[in-house]
């Protein structure tokens, strides 16, 4: 039997509902006010600003608030700021928070509380890290109003303060945002819509989270991140299901209510259920990303990053997880995401040429690539890295890479990249993940594409043509020279070999039809969903 038919059939077994959750009974009147939702993968840690895995964000999204949020147009909108002024010079921007704003401790949320917040986010986010290099004083005026100077103008403020990549510029008290941004908080108090249970929460089995009534959201109707936050279910519970054939059967069964991200093979028993609907998780997609460590061989020299990505092929990595459904994914030529104005495939030409087997090992060869073993952290609760990881184990070996495929948890892999260590030293090569396609519509939010050496994103890749070009994008005068300057920058991270792009790909989300007001948007936004 094969793993399609497999998982079709043990998705509309029903004694796998009983095996996979085991809770007391509801009453109706409970139930309707409990969310239960399957989230992508395990919530093994809970702090937005030390990490960057979407999981957490997703989680924050609903304990945090931010200052501002995008919109559905990828607009920053006012959030917990009531008013701002800019300088006529663009160096001098003063904010003032919105009356009524409270912690979860139903502390009031004051200034200091966000100047804290914000440097320590500065810290650990790329767009953050560019303000705090280039600020004179980020200071609290009075308890409602702040001020952040700079030696020079920084027009992308705004879009820095709302943008949906973590890590978001979540607001904390001041005592927890005082934290080391390279340490976890162990405090959980929020400033958003729902409040984080923390009594309740099993690493690996559930996070419960319930609706915060000192919550006060703005009057505007919500638009993704932006707007009234407005909390209409008493309770969420996340519920970690790591086999997706029980997750369907419990989406089934009505044991849950909402699933972040089903698995293609399963779609068709679900469609077959009256109860159930499906839509697209987000309408701007996924990028799907195989990251190098560039301080460790064989990936410190650019030829062997190169032969990786002429060997590997996008197209396997996409029908593994999304399938034979073209309109749901495409090939990349770079780094960007496909259909938005600035796309561009400059340089790409060996990301979507035809797979060169004989090149990539000859490539791999003149790197003076000597066996050593690419020990790769593929996560195996995670459909989408599994995916990626099963193909990209039989492509390297084609390649004459050393494979020391290692089968792991997300949350292991979140921990786990974060060493620079030597790979026989608890180090790594190589590790799967994905970017919304929301932060890759140019370089302003987009983590992976920054080439800065220590201060980037996991692999660290040190291109100094990269974040020229990223650069010049930030001076562009016009438009015209903004999309030059990307097409500079998708050349130079293609040539460099930043890293490897997988494809571009939709996924879907499933939920129960007594659920309403379910969005499709680059993170499970739970404001404004109720249960009938």
């Amino acid at each position: 039997m094969d793993r399609r038919s497999f998982l079709r059939g043990a998705a509309l077994t029903g004694s796998l509902v009983a095996g996979g959750l085991s809770r007391p009974a509801l009453s109706q009147s409970a139930a309707s006010r409990t969310l239960r939702f399957v989230p992508q993968a395990n919530l093994a840690n809970f702090d937005p600003i030390w990490g960057t895995q979407l999981v957490v964000r997703n989680a924050s999204a609903m304990v945090w608030d931010t200052l501002y949020g995008v919109d559905e147009h990828i607009e920053p909108q006012r959030q917990m700021v009531e008013s701002e002024e800019v300088s006529a010079d663009g160096l001098v921007w003063t904010f003032r928070l919105r009356p009524g704003l409270k912690f979860h401790d139903n502390e009031p949320v004051r200034a200091r509380d966000v100047v804290a917040s914000l440097k320590r986010w500065a810290v650990r986010d790329p767009m953050g890290q560019m303000i705090r290099a280039q600020q004179n004083e980020l200071v609290a005026v009075d308890d409602s109003t702040f001020r952040w100077s700079l030696k020079k103008p920084y027009p992308k403020m705004l879009l820095a303060l709302g943008k949906t990549n973590a890590p978001l510029a979540f607001i904390m008290p001041e005592r927890i945002a005082q934290t080391d941004p390279f340490q976890q908080i162990k405090d959980y108090v929020g400033s958003g819509p729902y409040r984080f249970v923390r009594e309740e929460w099993v690493p690996g089995a559930k996070a419960v989270f319930t609706k915060f009534d000192g919550y006060v959201p703005r009057e505007e109707p919500a638009s993704w991140l932006a707007g009234g936050k407005r909390a209409m279910v008493e309770r969420i519970e996340w519920v970690v299901m790591p086999d997706p054939a029980t997750a369907a059967a419990s989406l089934q069964s009505g044991e849950i209510d909402w699933w972040e991200n089903p698995i293609v093979d399963l779609l068709p028993v679900l469609r077959r259920s009256r109860d159930i609907a499906i839509g697209i998780a987000d309408p701007l997609g996924n990028i799907g990303t195989l990251r190098m460590n560039h301080l460790q061989k064989p990936f410190s020299d650019a030829r062997a990053r190169r032969a990786l990505m002429l060997g590997l092929s996008q197209e396997d990595c996409m029908t593994a997880l999304v399938g034979e459904d073209r309109s749901l994914w495409q090939q990349l030529g770079g780094y960007f995401t496909p259909g938005t104005p600035y796309y561009t495939e400059e340089g790409g030409e060996i990301l979507k040429g035809p797979r060169d087997m004989d090149k990539a090992r000859s490539m791999l060869k003149s790197s003076g690539y000597d066996g050593e073993p690419v020990v790769m952290l593929v996560a195996q609760d995670q459909p989408i890295t599994k995916a990626f990881g099963d193909v990209t184990a039989e492509a390297l070996k084609q390649i004459g890479f050393n494979v020391d495929f290692v089968s792991t948890d997300w949350g292991t892999v979140g921990t786990r990249r974060t060493s620079k260590a030597p790979t026989s030293e608890g180090g790594w090569s190589i590790f799967f993940s994905w970017h919304g396609g929301a932060d890759c519509v140019t370089p302003a939010s987009y983590n992976g594409l920054r080439a800065h050496g220590d201060g980037a994103w996991f692999g660290w890749p040190n291109l100094p043509a990269v974040e020229q070009a990223r650069g010049e994008w930030f001076a562009a005068p016009d438009e015209a020279a903004a999309k030059a300057a990307m097409g500079r920058m998708n050349a130079a991270a293609v040539e460099g070999g930043l890293f490897a792009p997988t494809g571009f790909f939709k996924g879907f989300q499933a939920w129960r039809k007594n659920v309403s007001g379910v969005a499709s948007a680059p993170l499970p936004l739970f404001w404004g969903v109720s249960k009938g």
